[in-house]
This record gives structure tokens, C-alpha cells and sequence, in this order.
């Protein structure tokens, strides 16, 4: 087996000494080319050469959820084709890893590593599911190219939320559960809609869903983790089905209380829920449009402000090996 290795050297929570390691026992199963990730997008440019090469069989991101992200980019820039594409493995390296967990993956990238080549060993993989998100045709967001997320995305609030959290990172402040709460709090304060939701879902034959303030959308769960406490928007979300959404339309203080209190004590047979809440399981095409820009990310990865999207879900879209 020919495998490409991409290394993201700012991985928070991998050392270079155990990336070293990481590396000499993959190459120890494979032929192996390492490479070292140098600007934002290079992983999406690497899998987007594995992709087009002849001879990658197996791509593996070291990482968090961004390189990860990123990778599935590039592997899948002409869209998925599972007979012909390399298959994606994931050694966590991030603060979150979502995508990894999800699949079942110890957060641990040394054990993550000895389940990678156990499954190898075995020929264990498994087809998931992803989301594509694009620019409305007919909208000012119509020339915003397609791009896949493997776990989530959000329009507003939450997303809001991510944007804050990058830029205090970029400051020099580290990614700890501390300086997502203070985010939060600072967002819901300066949240100019909070109480009048600026965002409608349009779902083929039914009817719009008006005045959401949050929408975060699912494609497995759960949607995120804090520290170690699983995190359910939507506990239906699987990697075998469409996308599921968690809309809310007010956000008042005792709202928040409420749903934020919900989001704590969720699993996988509860989520948030009340009069203000709207779950929608399994939807393969939607679009979310604004009255006004509002934030938006993608996995974890604040990609700015959009006024409509257009979400698909896409079954049997990759392989991964787990």
C-alpha cells in the first residue's frame, strides 16, 4: 500500500517527538510520503494531488478537524467516487477532533495510530456520508464555491461564536474550554438577533421555517464535545444518513439557560427541545437564507459571513478506515 501522510506541524495536541513516532510506525505498514503542511489550504492541495494520482491508495491527516477538512477537500474536488479515490485515515491532533471521535477513534493519536493499522491489518473500513455547502443560485452568494464539512456547519450564532474563538487564538491565546464559554458569552451580549431571528429554511415541499436565530447543522453526532462531555444538537444525526438541523428562534437569556443547559445534559436519546427549538432529521437538500449577513462555519472553521446556503447531504460519499 502507497499512502500520503499529511502533517499539520501546528497540531495542538501532538509533540514533534510523537509525530516522529507516528510516522515510523505508519511507514513501518506502508510505503509512506510524509509531508508537512506550510499555509492555510496546502492539506486541500495535497488531496487534491493524492486524488489525482495513480498510485495513493490511503491518505492520512495529522491533525484536527481543520486539516482534516481540508483533506476531504481535496480528495473530493471532482466529487466523491469511492471505486477510484484514495481512502482517508485520521490520527487526531487537534483540541476537539469531532470527525475522528465520531468515527469511533480513541482522541489519543498514539492509540489512534495502533486502531489505523489494526484496521489496515484487518481491511476494516467503513463509507460515510458528508454535507456540501454552496452559494444560493440567484442569490449575492451564488459564486461561493462548494465545499464539503465531514461532522457540522452554522449560520449565525454558533458560528459567530467560532469566528471569536479563532481570532483569540490568532492573538495568542490557547484553545481551552475557558475561552469557548467567555466566547459565548461575549456573542450572545453583542447578538443583534437574538430576540428576531434574521434566518428562514426552505425545504423542498414543505413549509419555510421563519425567524431562526441559530442553525446548526449535523452530519453525525455528536456535534461537538467539551473536553470530554459529548455534545448532541441533533442525537439523530449518523454518518448513513442525510443532515439534520437544530433550529432556534429566540435566544433570549432564560432561552439560553434553557437550551444551553440541554446542550450539557444531552446524549444520544435527548437533545434540546421547547417551544423555540426545530429539529429536522435526514434532509438531503436545503437552504438557509438570511435578512442579513451572519457567520458562518464549516467544522469547526469560520469561513465569514453569507446571507444563503445551500446545504446537500450526500450519502456513501468516503472511505475511512476505522
Amino acid at each position: 500500500m502507497r499512502a500520503l501522510l499529511v502533517v499539520n506541524p501546528a497540531a495542538t495536541t501532538t509533540s514533534a517527538r510523537t509525530r516522529d513516532v507516528l510516522i515510523h510506525a505508519l511507514a513501518s505498514e506502508m510505503k509512506l510520503e510524509a509531508v508537512t503542511t506550510e499555509y492555510r489550504g496546502h492539506a486541500r492541495d495535497l488531496g487534491r494531488q493524492a486524488a489525482d494520482a495513480d498510485d495513493i491508495d490511503l491518505v492520512v491527516a495529522l491533525g484536527g478537524d481543520g486539516t482534516v477538512n481540508e483533506v476531504v477537500n481535496g480528495l473530493l474536488h471532482n466529487g466523491p467516487d469511492l471505486h477510484n479515490l484514495p481512502s482517508l485515515a485520521v490520527v487526531p491532533g487537534g483540541s476537539t477532533n469531532v470527525f475522528a471521535r465520531a468515527l469511533g477513534l480513541p482522541n489519543d493519536a498514539v492509540e489512534a495510530t495502533g486502531a489505523i493499522l489494526d484496521a489496515l491489518a484487518n481491511r476494516t473500513e467503513r463509507t460515510v456520508g458528508l454535507g456540501l455547502a454552496a452559494g444560493t443560485p440567484g442569490t449575492e452568494d451564488e459564486s461561493v464555491p462548494g465545499r464539503w464539512f465531514t461532522f457540522c456547519a452554522g449560520l449565525g450564532f454558533d458560528a459567530g461564536v467560532v469566528g471569536r474563538v479563532e481570532q483569540q487564538r490568532e492573538r495568542g491565546k490557547r484553545s481551552t474550554h475557558a475561552l469557548y464559554v467567555r466566547q459565548v458569552v461575549r456573542q450572545f451580549l453583542e447578538e443583534p438577533h437574538r430576540r428576531h431571528g434574521a434566518m428562514t429554511l426552505e425545504t423542498p415541499g414543505q413549509d419555510p421555517v421563519t425567524d431562526l436565530v441559530l442553525s446548526i447543522i449535523s452530519n453525525t453526532a455528536p456535534w461537538t464535545y467539551l473536553g470530554n462531555r459529548p455534545m448532541y444538537a441533533s442525537p439523530k444525526a449518523t454518518f448513513d444518513t442525510g443532515l439534520d438541523v437544530l433550529g432556534l428562534k429566540r435566544l433570549s437569556t432564560p432561552a439560553v439557560a434553557r437550551y444551553g443547559t440541554q446542550l450539557l445534559t444531552s446524549s444520544p436519546e435527548k437533545g434540546p427541545r421547547g417551544k423555540h427549538a426545530v429539529s429536522l432529521h435526514d434532509l438531503t437538500d436545503f437552504t438557509l437564507h438570511s435578512k442579513a449577513p451572519l457567520p458562518f462555519q464549516m467544522d469547526g472553521d469560520h469561513l465569514g459571513v453569507r446571507t444563503s446556503v445551500t446545504f446537500t447531504g450526500v450519502r456513501r460519499a468516503l472511505r475511512v478506515i476505522v
